[in-house]
Order: structure tokens, then sequence, then C-alpha cells
């Protein structure tokens, strides 16, 4: 059994807080829902600490945001510092966004391997995994009443954690180190993330399949056969 993956704190502390600021500016955007201060604050918490929250109910433990006071202050804080100072954040979205792709790595690399240190076998520890990745992107989207943004043409976001979660979890079934196969899980994350959200690269949008249609050779009138009289 397999120890979980842990990271310092002050780690920790960035990745909520990365995750509610995002959370915080998305909301923000949307001037026509009038969002006030606690509106805000609420749904950028819940961006950062969502996934956390969704992973500790699905395996049982006391969730881990609730066990120490810096992390709801800072996903709090981090909220409030995205709402009032969204135009200077929006110009570092490139920087934010790096720092993004790093989180969901280090939130599914947590997930999952928590998970294996519980006893799960590896499919539902990569799920897992995934949830505490995106977990919070999709308590986001519920409170804001709209679609959830990983069920639509994207940049990969949920791929990026499936991808690296499971390649996390092979590397600890072949005998590899913990740590090392949790970095190697982070750095597929976060590359495949980057690369994603920089050549827009996304999955097939979903279409009906229309009736089988089979191509129909016709012949020439000179291969018909002829009705002998």
């Amino acid at each position: 059994m397999a120890a979980p993956f842990t990271i310092p704190l002050w780690a920790d502390i960035l990745a909520v807080a990365i995750g509610s600021l995002q959370g915080a500016i998305f909301a923000a955007g949307f001037r026509d829902r009038r969002l006030d201060l606690l509106g805000v604050a609420i749904i950028g918490t819940a961006s950062g600490l969502g996934g956390g929250l969704l992973r500790d109910v699905f395996v049982n433990v006391t969730p881990a945001a609730l066990s120490n006071n810096w992390l709801l202050l800072a996903a709090v804080g981090a909220a409030l510092a995205g709402m009032l100072l969204e135009r200077i954040f929006v110009r570092l979205d490139t920087v934010i966004t790096v720092l993004d792709a790093l989180t969901i790595g280090l939130f599914g690399a947590i997930g999952a391997t928590k998970a294996l240190a519980l006893g799960m076998p590896e499919v539902p520890a990569v799920f897992i995994g995934v949830i505490s990745a995106v977990g919070g992107s999709v308590v986001r989207d519920m409170l804001l009443n709209l679609p959830i943004a990983l069920m639509h043409v994207g940049s990969l976001y949920a791929v990026a954690a499936l991808v690296g979660t499971a390649t996390l979890v092979v590397a600890v079934s072949v005998g590899l180190p913990i740590e090392m196969a949790a970095t190697i899980g982070v750095a597929v994350t976060t590359v495949i993330r980057i690369l994603a959200v920089r050549f827009g690269w996304s999955l097939p949008e979903q279409r009906a399949l229309g009736p089988l249609r089979f191509p129909v050779r016709r012949l020439p009138l000179w291969h018909l056969p002829t009705r002998r009289r």
C-alpha cells in the first residue's frame, strides 16, 4: 500500500489560492449576474477547495480544508483579491494559466495517492485523482448555474488530469517510489494542459450518428443485364 503524496503547507496554500483566484476572476466576468463581495468569495472559495472537499467525501475522511485554518483563509483572501484586482490579474493570464496547470497536477496527484493509500484499486484511484483536480471547476459552474465547462469543447482540462493521474497510478503499480511517480504525473498533467491552451487542442465535438450510408456504384448502361426474349 503506497503512502499518500504530500506537499509542503505553503505549496498547498498556494495551490488553493490559485484555484480560488481563477474562480473569482471567472465569476467577476459575469457583469449581468451582479454578484456581491460575499457571492464572489463563496464562488472563489468553492473553486479552490471544491476538488479537495469532493475527494475527501468520496474517500470518507475528514476534509483537509477543514483541518487547517490557513487553507480556508487563503481561499477567501484569494477570491476577494481576484475580484477587486481583476484587471491586474487578467494581464497576468499566462502566469496564472501555468500555475493553474501545475495546481491541477498537484491536486490530481494528492487525490490519487490518497486513494491508493486507503487501499482503493487503480481505476477508482484515477477517478478520485481527476475529481480532486477538476472538482472545483464543477462546483463553480454549478453555483453560477452554468453548463459544466468540462463537458464542453475546451482545452483538455479534465483530459490532462486523467492522463496525468493514470500515469502516476501506472508508475506506482510498476514499483516506482511515490515521490517519483507523483512528479511524473504532475509533469504530464501540466505539460498537456499548457500545450492544450497554447495550441487550442480539444476533443472532437459530439455529433449525432446519422443513418449508415453505403456508396452505390453505378454501372454504365452497357453493364446492365439484358432480359432475354
